[in-house]
């Protein structure tokens, strides 16, 4: 896990120039992200989820679709004109070329969008959802702590295939085109480790939330990164 000092510092008036923690939320698929981020919201903690973003960005009308239809044609469309997601999530993760093609539209515009809404935040933390805060390092900087949800990958498969409908073999590529899973546990100053029932994550997320709450308060002093549970 990564160090744990919250660095602001005192502008001319004596307040910090960076009021505000942001905690990026990141993890691999079907780790419970969204699960954690609504218990964070359910305490009154203001979330930003770049996968809210997305959609927003790609549905008629937005930026977003608009570029992908230049790059890519009308075929990534259903027949209503919107943005057939389940099948171009599919092509993404078999095709690592189109992936990067499509990152490399929507990124910079999540980006600008997710940073809009950290900075007009006036509170003592707010949390980010961020699955690839770990493989963009533009991210990263969004963000001064990183939690990262974690599961063993049996747990992710059995999620995709009864949430999503995915087969084996799909949610097999979902899982292999992610980033190690060592790697992004390395990557994070917080881990939540998520293979227990909803009223765990809950208490964790608590935890977690008088965490960030005291480091909000006390920003100078060094808070060392918990696992949980």
């Amino acid at each position: 896990m990564g160090a744990a000092a919250y660095p602001r510092l005192p502008g001319p008036d004596g307040r910090c120039l960076n009021p505000v923690l942001k905690v990026g939320l990141t993890g691999g698929i079907a780790s419970g992200k969204s699960m954690a981020a609504a218990e964070f919201a359910r305490l009154g903690v203001p979330i930003v989820d770049a996968d809210v973003l997305a959609r927003e960005l790609t549905s008629p009308g937005n930026p977003g679709l608009t570029q992908l239809v230049a790059e890519l044609g009308e075929q990534i469309l259903d027949s209503q004109g919107r943005l057939d997601r389940t099948r171009l999530r599919r092509r993404l993760f078999a095709d690592a070329a189109l992936r990067a093609r499509v990152e490399g539209i929507l990124h910079p515009l999540i980006l600008r969008r997710l940073k809009d809404s950290l900075a007009a935040f006036k509170v003592a933390y707010a949390v980010a959802v961020i699955p690839l805060l770990v493989e963009n390092p533009q991210a990263r900087m969004l963000v001064d702590r990183v939690l990262v949800l974690d599961c063993p990958e049996s747990i992710q498969m059995a999620r995709l295939m009864s949430r999503d409908g995915e087969s084996v073999e799909s949610a097999q590529a979902m899982l292999a085109a992610q980033t190690d899973r060592q790697q992004r546990l390395a990557a994070g100053d917080d881990i939540l480790t998520n293979n227990g029932g909803a009223a765990e994550l809950s208490d964790c997320v608590h935890k977690l939330h008088r965490l960030y709450l005291d480091i909000a308060k006390h920003p100078i002093q060094p808070h060392p990164g918990i696992r949980l549970p």
